[in-house]
């Protein structure tokens, strides 16, 4: 077999006379003549295959038993990394005992209609803890720009094992959806306890003694996959001297369109059966507003605007997106670098005070209480916004809380909305009518990464104060995302096999 790239036209029904496959889908809508680009494998043989023949076979997991004198790692976190190590340990024949604080995928639905009715916030059953992670219920993007941490198209592989659908093989931005990525992470539940693993839920760990009397001892090992909205338990860990830092994150808005406009700007007025054919369009945007990186983050096509704090006083806001992706709105975070430079102190978690201000701001801005039980979120058009106005009214949005007009201009910290303003206008000249008010603004936008870092060897990718404890994943800040904290999951347990001399 020899690999090809084809280009060609969306709509194009070419014959290809040959036999192929395709191994990785891409679309460039750069420019008005938007191009599907496939990397094929093909042959000489002259036979016609088409183009949805059956992909090329993987190496499928070989899951051992793990008996109860097997060797054992604890796993603090049920997210993408945590999975991900457990499943990898069970190849190595090491028996994962999963500690997560909150419930499973189908526990946590019934939380989430909750909380997306103003009924009731259930501080460890949400959007951002429970089984799955983050991830789980804010969109199932399986997208890293990540290129040297390992294998990544691994990942992809175990995804599909468990039920992702063919595509994340070879789409180069695939997207399994929030509508069908909890079945996939109960498969890998099933598969986990089927052979031997343990998952306990609704366990927070308050210290790291509390797990078990052996960590006194080198072992067992204890990978650290806390997720990135963990602050009680960053703060844990900081009391007990794991060794940590400040690092760089970002906060801003996340800003809501008709998906009909997106659509329009960035598929160049393209026809409507040539948007049926390729789906909703997305984006992605940057720039530098005074050496300051101003970006979109997590873009939503045909999505929706979600309550994704994990504090009763805090308003926060991500976006998801299910399978079909068809709901008329378009939503993105567009946020704001931010420094350790730019926050006062020395302390390693006064990110996340940073964070926690902002973001119980935005909760009372509108009138939240804890008395009310509301979650409605801060809002404001979106030429309104850059053009510091209040707005007398809202436009429709995917939110379902519901929204509440406030000028954020006004209240988020310099230099966040100056240099949002300033990017939203760069942007709108590059693709004119992109800032309308049509669009809204939503804030907060406060969890697109860990403010810190727990302090690891690269070598061995344990703590350098705790060489019994592996942090990983976006809580430890070395991750960007589900696929990425996947890898780093599966790097750590890697690890642990070595140390017990199964893998050399």
């Amino acid at each position: 077999m020899q690999t090809v790239v084809l280009t060609t036209s969306p709509g194009e029904a070419k014959r290809i006379e040959t036999t192929y496959r395709v191994v990785r889908r891409s679309l460039d809508a750069r420019q008005r003549n938007i191009k599907v680009n496939l990397t094929i494998l093909a042959d000489d043989a002259g036979h016609y295959i088409p183009i949805d023949a059956p992909l090329p076979k993987y190496e499928e997991p070989h899951f051992q038993h793990v008996e109860s004198d097997a060797p054992v790692a604890y796993i603090i976190g049920a997210g993408p990394a945590g999975l991900f190590a457990a499943l990898t340990l069970l190849e190595h024949g090491i028996k994962p005992i999963i500690f997560e604080r909150g419930k499973t995928v189908s526990e946590r639905k019934k939380d989430i209609a909750l909380l997306n009715r103003n009924i009731a916030f259930n501080p460890e059953s949400n959007y951002c803890f429970g089984e799955g992670g983050a991830g789980t219920f804010s969109d199932g993007k399986l997208f890293s720009r990540s290129k040297k941490r390992g294998n990544m198209q691994r990942v992809m592989e175990l995804f599909h094992f468990f039920g992702a659908p063919d595509n994340v093989l070879y789409e180069a931005h695939a997207h399994i959806g929030s509508d069908k990525l909890p079945r996939i992470i109960q498969n890998m539940r099933e598969c986990i306890l089927a052979h031997g693993g343990e998952i306990h839920f609704q366990t927070l760990i308050t210290s790291l003694s509390s797990i078990d009397s052996r960590l006194s001892t080198p072992t067992p090992p204890v990978i650290l996959a806390i997720g990135h909205s963990a602050h009680d338990t960053y703060r844990m860990l900081a009391r007990e001297g794991i060794a940590m830092q400040t690092k760089g994150f970002a906060l801003g808005v996340r800003v809501e369109h008709p998906q009909s406009l997106i659509n329009r700007l960035f598929y160049h007025n393209a026809p409507a059966q040539v948007i049926a054919l390729l789906g909703n369009a997305s984006y992605s945007l940057v720039t530098q507003v005074n050496s300051r990186g101003v970006y979109s983050f997590c873009m939503c096509p045909g999505g929706h605007i979600v309550p994704a704090g994990s504090a009763a006083n805090g308003c926060v806001v991500n976006g998801m997106s299910a399978s079909h992706r068809n709901s008329p709105f378009a939503n993105s975070g567009m946020v704001v670098q931010i420094n350790p430079d730019d926050i006062a102190g020395t302390a390693p978690l006064r990110g996340l005070d940073y964070q926690e201000t902002y973001e119980a701001l935005a909760y009372t801005a509108v009138g939240n209480t804890r008395a009310n039980g509301a979650y409605s979120a801060p809002a404001q058009r979106l030429q309104d916004f850059v053009n510091a106005r209040f707005s007398q009214n809202l436009p429709p949005s995917s939110y379902l809380p519901g929204l509440i007009s406030s000028r954020l201009d006004e209240w988020l910290p310099e230099p966040i909305g100056s240099s949002l303003r300033q990017g939203l206008r760069i942007f709108d000249r590059k693709y004119p009518g992109f800032l309308t008010n049509e669009a809204v603004v939503v804030g907060v936008e406060s969890r697109s990464s860990s403010p810190v870092r727990i302090l690891r060897d690269n070598s061995t990718l344990t703590s350098i104060s705790h060489p019994w404890l592996y942090p990983c994943g976006e809580g430890a800040g070395y991750a960007g995302g589900i696929t990425s904290s996947a890898l780093d999951g599966i790097n750590a347990a890697h690890k642990i096999a070595t140390r017990y001399g199964i893998l050399l």
